[in-house]
């Protein structure tokens, strides 16, 4: 999953992206809140963090254009201001969740997919199509039982696209998903993922499930 980190303490800011993106999910983080306001204005994301002191533009302020843009993308603040009237009015502003400094990056991560299970209309961690299972938590990949071992990359690009079964996702839009601002790949990086894929998932099965849709994209669908 892609995330949008805006956090002003610099060194904080390096550790969360760093373990976030140790974590499988790929960061685009900021310093100040104009920043990211910038970026979500052309950019999606599954998650957007936030501290809620910042300069140029508050927390407030980049939820605010994020949910005065239409976007219902879960929005956690992470903060140390923690009187319960502070979070009542983050909360009552349209984040979805609250998080206290200092903070347990366990829990964090725990937040996020509890905030992104409910967006995509999950009810539990694990993920399954046909006889392939995804567990967001422990990041395991089974096929008819057998554990598949992906890379980090490889599995972002899975569990993006078993969240989105039988949609078609073009390259564009998977290239932009997966990998944040700073990438500088090959213009078939989505290709040779794919690739990467159908080789330790479909390869010498009859059921095929990531199906190519010709001048569109991916998909991942179950034939019946």
């Amino acid at each position: 999953m892609r995330l949008l980190l805006a956090e002003d303490e610099r060194d904080l800011n390096r550790i969360i992206t760093k373990k976030l993106t140790s974590s499988g999910y790929s960061v685009d983080s900021f310093f100040d809140g104009q920043e990211a306001i910038d970026v979500l204005a052309y950019t999606d994301y599954d998650a957007v963090i936030l501290d809620i002191m910042m300069p140029k533009a508050d927390g407030f302020a980049v939820l605010r254009a994020i949910r005065d843009a239409g976007k219902t993308t879960p929005v956690l603040f992470l903060t140390a201001r923690d009187a319960v009237s502070d979070r009542v009015k983050g909360l009552d502003s349209g984040a979805n969740d609250y998080l206290i400094k200092p903070f347990s990056f366990d829990e964090l991560l725990a937040r996020i997919r509890a905030m992104t299970r409910t967006s995509f209309g999950a009810a539990d961690n694990l993920l399954t199509i046909a006889d392939i299972t995804l567990d967001t938590k422990t990041q395991v990949v089974r096929r008819a039982g057998r554990e598949v071992t992906l890379s980090a990359k490889e599995y972002a690009l899975l569990e993006y696209l078993m969240h989105n079964q039988g949609i078609i996702l073009s390259r564009e839009k998977i290239e932009n998903h997966i990998w944040n601002l700073d990438y500088e790949g090959g213009t078939n990086v989505v290709d040779v993922y794919i690739s990467y894929l159908r080789k330790k998932l479909d390869e010498g099965r009859e059921k095929k499930l990531i199906q190519t849709v010709r001048g569109r994209g991916y998909m991942l669908k179950e034939e019946k």
